[in-house]
């Protein structure tokens, strides 16, 4: 049946694609044979091969193997954007294991969730976040425990004496340059990653398929500890394949790699696409615009999927006009909306269309995306390849006409199974709409008469800080731990550059009444993501409740929203 926006649907393009049978590991595989020679990644001046870099994989999977990895295992990854991450992650598949991407802002008490959901028992990470992953698992009873950790040092994968425009920051220097000691991994061993990779074991016959788990993404939601959404390699490499089509991803493709690959755009519509196509990868640890900007320049990066703030503030660099932008032929991204001065400016400077996009942690990133012929701006676009989306009320589920709000779901191949050990949390995901199966994205937006879909607000109740989704609920679990806190209720409030920062209304317990703002600040800062603390606290004798005891948080909202405004 033909949707509103089928005739904005690129003439270059089907409107559906048949899923691989095959794994991801084949796509990387494949490349090492067709291109060996070809540059796969870089990292500070130096460059990995693809036949290099399959044999780094097929090493690290031997490893694995050897330590008891085994099928459908599941394996912490947990890593800034370096060249052993994508090493990791696909040794990960090729050992028939699935891979938990954690984010390496992450604290200890964090961690412990990150070890404990999945049952992981072994964990891939760098030098300076192996003692928070350590501290982690030692706090755990014994039973629950990592048994293995590899760890590795930035320095494995670049020369510590590069200079010129490929040069880190001067400030990243001392983070980069510094091999940090091994950590102490009670009742469990610790293996430095180039004995790992010279270790000599074979990797394992490789089995998995489409149908098999590949990927165990966490995100959080209005209540509880983040939940994993489980992807086979069918769900991942639809995106990945997609996003090769639509993106116009050759094997010349030359990609500036900043979004964290823990993250599941990085890893989907940059990572995985990007090896899928046989491109490069130009690697980030962390964003700055001055490496990013003369990276842009010296490697002529073609493709860079980013998040607004990122093109802001590069633009606002003193040394924008030295930087060449001209090899740039795609550029876009998602997690906030791209200011629309911003946005033309960059067309009108480079002739770039910012091409926004619209996906979740359950949908493999993309279920929406602008087509290159006929963007808007601040729109989430129009559905992705083997994808039907609507808008219905979210009560009723009947579907909304053209221009109402209502809640946004979605059907295709790219749609995770479920979430791990939560089949009460599954069940609630996904309704009946026409006889097919469709997920709930709890978001809340309207679709114009060219079937262009729009966010206007959100079911579910989240703080969308610089694209990072902050969850409150899981903020107030932490928070409930700290010694002079009785109860906690966050809340967003506004950011002139972030969009949105977190907000903590707190009510202190009467022997701890002298508590300070920063106090509670700095605790934050030691237990959890620097994203998730609140940059400010604000103390109240009580906080607003309902008749059956729950926290009016909206209340408190819409009083934060009338003192800003």
């Amino acid at each position: 049946m033909d949707r509103p926006h089928h005739k904005f649907w690129p003439e270059r393009l089907p409107r559906s694609i048949t899923v691989p049978a095959t794994s991801l590991w084949h796509n990387l595989a494949t490349n090492a044979e067709r291109f060996p020679q070809k540059t796969a990644t870089v990292f500070f001046g130096r460059e990995t091969r693809y036949a290099e870099l399959a044999a780094q994989v097929e090493a690290l999977a031997g490893r694995l193997h050897a330590l008891g990895v085994g099928k459908g295992d599941r394996v912490i990854l947990d890593m800034q954007n370096c060249p052993q991450l994508v090493i990791a992650h696909f040794a990960i598949l090729r050992a028939n294991a699935v891979v938990v991407p954690v984010n390496p802002m992450n604290r200890a008490e964090e961690l412990k969730h990150y070890i404990t959901d999945p049952d992981a028992k072994v964990a891939i990470t760098t030098g300076d976040l192996a003692a928070e992953l350590a501290k982690a698992s030692n706090s755990l009873p014994a039973e629950q425990r990592l048994a293995h950790l590899v760890v590795t040092q930035f320095t494995d994968a670049f020369d510590a004496d590069v200079e010129g425009d490929e040069a880190p920051s001067p400030a990243w220097r001392d983070w980069l340059l510094t091999r940090h000691p091994l950590p102490e991994l009670e009742g469990g061993s610790v293996t430095s990653w180039s004995d790992a990779l010279s270790a000599g074991h074979p990797a394992p016959v490789h089995t998995v398929g489409a149908n098999d788990m590949a990927l165990l993404p966490y995100t959080s939601g209005t209540t509880g500890l983040p939940k994993g959404c489980i992807h086979h390699h069918s769900s991942i490499n639809h995106n990945a394949f997609a996003g090769q089509l639509w993106g116009l991803a050759s094997s010349e493709v030359v990609v500036l790699a900043v979004v964290p690959m823990f993250h599941i755009t990085g890893v989907v519509s940059m990572m995985h696409t990007t090896i899928l196509a046989g491109g490069s990868l130009v690697i980030m640890p962390r964003w700055d615009r001055e490496v990013a900007g003369r990276l842009i320049s010296r490697r002529k990066v073609t493709s860079w999927t980013n998040i607004p703030t990122m093109v802001i503030d590069l633009m606002g660099s003193p040394n924008f006009a030295s930087f060449d932008l001209s090899s740039l032929s795609y550029i876009g991204g998602g997690g906030a909306a791209m200011p629309q001065a911003v946005a033309q400016r960059l067309f009108e400077q480079y002739g770039l269309r910012y091409l926004e996009g619209y996906g979740l942690t359950e949908t493999a990133a993309p279920s929406h995306a602008n087509p290159f012929e006929h963007p808007k701006q601040q729109c989430l676009g129009i559905p992705y390849l083997s994808t039907d989306a609507r808008v219905v009320d979210p009560d009723t589920l009947a579907e909304m006409p053209v221009g109402e709000s209502g809640e946004i779901i979605m059907r295709g191949p790219e749609v995770f199974e479920g979430y791990w050990k939560r089949p009460d949390a599954t069940e609630a995901a996904f309704v009946e709409f026409e006889g097919r199966r469709y997920f709930r994205s709890g978001d809340m937006g309207r679709m114009d008469e060219d079937g262009y879909f729009f966010i206007t607000d959100r079911l579910k109740r989240m703080i969308n800080a610089s694209g990072f989704k902050v969850w409150p609920a899981e903020v107030e679990l932490l928070m409930f731990r700290h010694p002079a806190i009785q109860e906690a209720c966050v809340i967003s409030m506004k950011d002139a550059y972030r969009g949105e920062s977190v907000k903590a209304v707190v009510v202190l317990r009467p022997t701890h009444q002298n508590t300070t703002e920063q106090e509670i600040i700095d605790w934050c800062r030691e237990n959890m993501a620097v994203y998730k603390i609140p940059r400010a606290v604000q103390f109240v004798d009580a906080l607003p409740k309902s008749g059956s005891g729950k926290v009016m948080w909206r209340l408190l909202q819409e009083a934060e929203a009338r003192n800003t405004a």
